[in-house]
């Protein structure tokens, strides 16, 4: 984990309150796809943890969705402002268990972190598959991304206004060597209940302090509690425990 300062190159809206900013400043604690950084909000007490959706040299990718106080102020941020932001938080993706037709699965604002992973599996010479689930047409985001680095893409909507009509599991193909997976937990259930491979499934979870400290994001596993924002937020599909409904 670092502490660093990092400039807004730009700031613009993607999606109805979703928004996607580039950032400038030392990533070099940045090194896998999955992690996430903590950025400090002026008048807010935590820091509000998001996803790195890309990566390039000095160039860091946040995509985020606009939920409460904090995120609606950073909507407000403009080019040329500065952000105090914790990088290289979380585990990240592990890539090495991908085989050769991995299957990255993701819904809404849990797509975003699943790029770089696409980016990265594809120079490791794997051919991805990626599933991205939305509500509607209006919400897409990163189809045209997603098609630099993967084999197939497939896009479902809920109300089927775009792509197959259904959830991601709808979209699911039959074949896959690995299954990687991003999204709310009501998502990550269906997935996990509708894979036939191992996996790695990344949990959103309230964070306090982003790194481990002050346990607030714990949860029961197989082999034992983990904390979702220093052991994870990536879990491997063996050690998940599912809170009881």
């Amino acid at each position: 984990m670092k502490q660093e300062i990092f400039k807004i190159a730009s700031n613009t809206q993607i999606a109805p309150a979703v928004y996607k900013m580039t950032l400038l400043g030392e990533t070099d604690a940045i090194t896998a796809p999955g992690q996430f950084v903590d950025i400090k909000i002026d008048g807010l007490y935590l820091r509000r943890p998001i996803s790195v959706c890309d990566l390039y040299g000095n160039t860091l990718t946040l995509i985020y969705k606009v939920v409460g106080e904090g995120t609606e102020k950073l909507s407000e941020s403009r080019s040329g402002d500065e952000l105090d932001i914790l990088t290289g938080l979380g585990n990240g993706y592990d890539l090495s268990l991908a085989g050769d037709r991995p299957l990255l699965v993701g819904g809404g604002v849990g797509v975003p972190p699943l790029l770089w992973l696409a980016k990265e599996l594809k120079l490791a010479g794997a051919a991805p598959t990626a599933v991205l689930g939305f509500n509607t047409a209006d919400e897409i985001i990163l189809e045209d991304d997603f098609k630099k680095y993967c084999e197939n893409v497939v896009v479902t909507t809920v109300d089927g206004s775009y792509g197959i009509k259904g959830f991601v599991t709808d979209g699911m193909p039959a074949d896959y060597s690995y299954i990687y997976c991003c999204g709310p937990e009501p998502m990550l259930r269906a997935v996990y209940g509708a894979s036939e491979t191992s996996g790695q499934f990344s949990f959103e979870e309230r964070m306090g302090c982003g790194f481990g400290a002050c346990m607030g994001c714990s949860c029961k596993t197989i082999t034992g509690y983990k904390r979702i924002c220093k052991d994870g937020p990536v879990l491997k599909k063996e050690e998940i425990l599912w809170k009881q409904k």
